[in-house]
């Protein structure tokens, strides 16, 4: 299986039937902006849950959050009366998180995945309430939620729904304002939450699945953009390409490592620069020797994690589920399912794989620039080193996001700290887990950035041997905007430059219009 996602750029309209979209249809939604529509089918499923769970109020039953209190309340018996009550108090009790906002594209990712995870009928929620969610993102209305002091659940989401209720606030120019104001300026009533509502919004793995999508999202993108600029640093440093032997590959049985190599081959077939100095050495140092093997290391996580993070996002994760048994009648069944300890543990394989890669494209950058291991290029890159510092900082600035990365990349699901009178007593600290893991790729995005930025320099110092074809494309690409440094200029903005390349996958684009799809 090839992991692609770069359509999802190009989707215009998501139309949800099982609720299980793929990844780029989720990006699509999160963050491009493709609109959102239920199909009959989905709407027929949902409302068929929502009478069940009507069924089961009109006998008495005891359904946990629906007739009971929550948490270690459960002892607690509500009565039908005060049902409504009893969701508003959880969103206004629960709405405690604290800090900085989760973003457009992170708040936009939990409003779909909340639609998700309700919209396979088994939570009981009505589909009034689910297109309201769907209005919101149509709109790209962004509920105020701020980002810290989740455990998984419940706090980060309750803010969402206070704009849902009209009681919170709403993300307008930058500012956070009273929800209320602007749902009547776009036509929208407030939700009046009805059984079980609130409860269903606020569990489960609702957030810890929808920011782990988004780093996996991102990871991929990444990944491949670390592969381009190791091509661009093997001919900086002019790597021997025997290294690259599919004979090797294969012997180590690792495919992904063997994709890895194949890429590099094709990235670097036809460069004259290989083609000289193919046999100067008889072995390079690990980081190009043992690049498409730690390429193909971290790429093995992201795969995992990719399996593991869209099998979540098809799942459901609420408590209770409702399951009809025949025509007229079911169970509502309490369970563990909001436990997030499958996402949370692969996003933080997501951060590992950010922090192996990072030591491979921090090591590449620093041998490009420095004079005693880059062959003969000149001291940080730069025509006249001394009174130019040329490409010394960049370095700098590597290292010390690599740093970040290995500090982010300690595991935080082996952790626990037990809530709610201990009724809750291992918590998988998921959320961290999700949230971090985007954190660690954005820090990557910057690294490949620097990398391709200073393999850019270093290359143009081998004329007149050209690159490969591929890269030579790349090259003059990005030569377009960004000359040659002479003499020391300001250099923030060339890689701000590169990095957003990186981040909207340009330079994948371009290597696969020359050389065809690269393996994942």
């Amino acid at each position: 299986m090839n992991i692609s996602v770069k359509d999802a750029r190009k989707i215009q309209t998501v139309t949800l039937t099982d609720c299980m979209p793929s990844l780029e249809e989720f990006i699509a939604v999160a963050k491009y902006g493709a609109k959102v529509e239920f199909s009959e089918e989905m709407k027929a499923a949902v409302n068929a849950n929502r009478r069940l769970l009507e069924k089961f109020l009109e006998e008495g039953r005891i359904i946990y959050g629906v007739t009971t209190g929550f948490g270690e309340n459960v002892r607690y018996t509500i009565s039908p009366k005060d049902a409504t009550t009893l969701q508003e108090n959880i969103v206004r009790t629960h709405a405690v998180a604290v800090g900085e906002p989760l973003s457009r594209e992170q708040a936009r990712a939990v409003m779909l995945m909340t639609i998700l995870n309700a919209g396979k009928g088994h939570s009981g929620i009505r589909i009034e309430t689910l297109d309201l969610i769907r209005q919101f993102l149509n709109l790209d209305l962004i509920p105020f939620a701020p980002s810290e002091g989740s455990v998984g659940y419940l706090g980060v989401e309750a803010h969402l729904v206070m704009a849902y209720i009209g009681e919170g606030k709403i993300l307008k120019d930058g500012k956070a304002v009273p929800a209320l104001p602007v749902l009547k300026e776009n036509g929208i009533e407030p939700l009046v939450l009805s059984y079980k509502e609130g409860l269903s919004m606020l569990n489960g793995t609702i957030t810890v699945t929808a920011l782990g999508l988004l780093a996996l999202y991102e990871s991929i993108l990444t990944m491949q953009n670390a592969e381009i600029a190791g091509a661009m640093c093997y001919e900086a440093l002019r790597g021997t390409t025997k290294a690259l032997d599919s004979r090797i590959h294969a012997a180590k049985r690792h495919k992904e490592q063997a994709n890895s190599a194949a890429n590099l081959r094709k990235m670097l077939k036809g460069s004259e620069i290989c083609a000289k100095h193919v046999d100067d050495k008889v072995q390079d140092a690990y980081v190009l020797r043992s690049m498409a093997h730690i390429h193909g290391a971290a790429k093995k996580l992201v795969r995992e994690a990719y399996e593991v993070i869209i099998n979540e996002m098809h799942s459901i994760s609420d408590n209770p589920e409702l399951f009809a048994e025949g025509e007229d009648d079911g169970v509502a069944l309490m369970c563990g399912n909001f436990d997030g300890s499958f996402v949370g543990s692969h996003a933080d394989m997501l951060a590992m794989a950010c922090a192996i890669e990072g030591n491979l494209v921090e090591r590449g950058i620093d041998r490009m620039v420095n004079r005693n291991l880059n062959d003969g290029l000149p001291a940080f890159l730069v025509s006249n080193p001394g009174l130019n510092s040329g490409f010394m900082i960049p370095q700098y600035t590597a290292a010390g996001l690599v740093n970040e990365i290995k500090h982010l990349a300690v595991p935080v699901t082996i952790d626990s700290v037990s809530t709610c009178a201990n009724q809750e007593d291992p918590v998988s600290m998921a959320y961290y887990a999700a949230k971090k893991a985007g954190t660690c790729v954005r820090k990557l995005q910057y690294l490949t950035a620097i990398e391709i930025y200073v393999a850019l320099q270093a290359i143009d110092f081998l004329k007149p041997l050209e690159s490969s074809p591929a890269i030579g494309k790349l090259r003059n690409f990005l030569r377009e905007t960004i000359p040659f440094v002479e003499n020391d200029r300001y250099l923030y903005p060339d890689i701000e430059y590169v990095f957003e390349r990186v981040k909207d996958g340009t330079f994948i684009d371009l290597m696969e219009k020359e050389i065809g799809e690269l393996e994942f």
